[in-house]
């Protein structure tokens, strides 16, 4: 009798411990299914082509990155991913996913991720364009805008433009008859402009010929910007510089300081940086080289810039002022508003760099965190480099004044 009873309370006991592990089962089960319910997924990474292991895209890529990138444009959408060796890249080619990087995120993807070339040619990124985002950014930018960009600088450096516009015209007249290379024509009046702006008469008699070096130099720079580097792509192997990008660089650029350096040296002998009038050489008008001497003095001020951002300073102005001439119109303000058919003429400049740019795509950038653009996200992964080549697909559609 009394075994009966044991065998009961076991049998209920065991019924009971099985029913309070199903529950707690349930709750358990529920309760994670309302957690997911709740969590915000985060959408896909953009699509891309698959690339091969390790080198990934590279092999496929062409010596046309625009037109390449373009076609990929069409077939996976205006953002896509593509890897390159060890970075993982993002390709926008649509002009609302710009406005959401540059405008509605532009603090996240406000850094830099600079090729090795352009880490030799802009003092280790110490510049406006190859810096990344921060205080010394902030400070180079701000002096750029408001002593180069402005308004008033525009206007008052027209009768600089007009004399450089006269002069060429003069020498096609002079040269009727025989043929003229209209690119170089052209690029003179851009680079003799620009450094007239920037270092203003530091440079007098047979030493104004040191601009044509000068921009022979800036030319063959560009190249080494613009070509692909093995190092870039696979870093573990940038100590050897296999293709030598890095080491003709150096060279290159240690000749363009001889010049930056042989400028401000005989500027500063002037003593055109304390206001003395030697010899009524002073101009009326401060140019940008001796404003960037003024503040390298006054180390103490907000402003105080190093020799090393001074000379980055011009080198930038120089090699981007060039095709700032071009994208607005070039040489002078007034040409295309006083030219009938000045529409046209910028037509055909802004679809000229679309079809033909000077660069594949703009600086790269690199998200400081995980977002999301256009639907897709971003992410932040310290061993990849997330770069953003802006493009222009082709459409039919397209306004070439837009």
């Amino acid at each position: 009798m009394l075994s009966e009873v044991y065998a009961i309370a076991a049998s209920n006991q065991a019924l009971f411990l099985t029913a309070i592990f199903t529950l707690l089962a349930v709750v358990w089960s529920l309760w994670n299914t309302f957690k997911r319910s709740r969590k915000v997924i985060a959408p896909w990474p953009p699509p891309g082509p698959a690339g091969l292991p390790i080198v990934g895209y590279l092999p496929f890529l062409g010596t046309e990155l625009h037109k390449k990138f373009a076609e990929l444009a069409d077939i996976y959408g205006p953002i896509y991913k593509i890897r390159l060796g060890t970075k993982l890249c993002v390709v926008i080619s649509s002009p609302s996913l710009v406005k959401e990087v540059v405008r509605d995120h532009d603090l996240i993807f406000a850094n830099r991720d600079p090729p090795i070339a352009a880490m030799v040619a802009s003092y280790g990124g110490n510049d406006i364009a190859f810096s990344s985002y921060g205080p010394d950014w902030r400070k180079m930018r701000k002096i750029f805008v408001r002593e180069m960009l402005s308004n008033t600088n525009i206007s008052e450096s027209f009768g600089t433009r007009r004399e450089e516009v006269n002069k060429s015209i003069k020498y096609v007249y002079d040269k009727r008859g025989i043929p003229i290379n209209v690119g170089e024509l052209t690029s003179a009046i851009a680079i003799n402009t620009v450094t007239r702006m920037t270092w203003g008469g530091t440079l007098e008699g047979d030493e104004t010929n040191i601009g044509a070096k000068f921009k022979e130099l800036l030319a063959e720079q560009m190249v080494f910007l613009a070509k692909p580097n093995v190092s870039d792509f696979f870093p573990l192997l940038a100590p050897f510089d296999l293709q030598g990008i890095k080491k003709k660089t150096k060279d290159n650029f240690l000749w363009i300081e001889r010049i930056v350096d042989c400028i401000v040296e005989k500027r500063m002998s002037m003593g055109l940086i304390n206001g003395d009038d030697q010899a009524g050489k002073i101009e009326q008008k401060k140019d940008l080289l001796q404003i960037l001497l003024e503040l390298k003095q006054n180390k103490s001020g907000p402003e105080s810039i190093t020799m090393n951002q001074l000379k980055a300073i011009l080198l930038d102005i120089s090699g981007g002022w060039n095709r700032h001439h071009i994208n607005n119109g070039g040489v002078g303000d007034g040409f295309a508003d006083e030219e009938p058919r000045g529409n046209e003429k910028n037509a055909v400049i802004k679809e000229t760099f679309r079809l033909h740019p000077a660069l594949p795509h703009l600086v790269p950038r690199c998200p400081s965190q995980s977002s999301i653009i256009g639907g897709y996200t971003i992410p932040k992964e310290l061993e990849l480099s997330d770069r953003f080549g802006i493009i222009l697909k082709k459409k039919k559609s397209l306004h070439p004044l837009s």
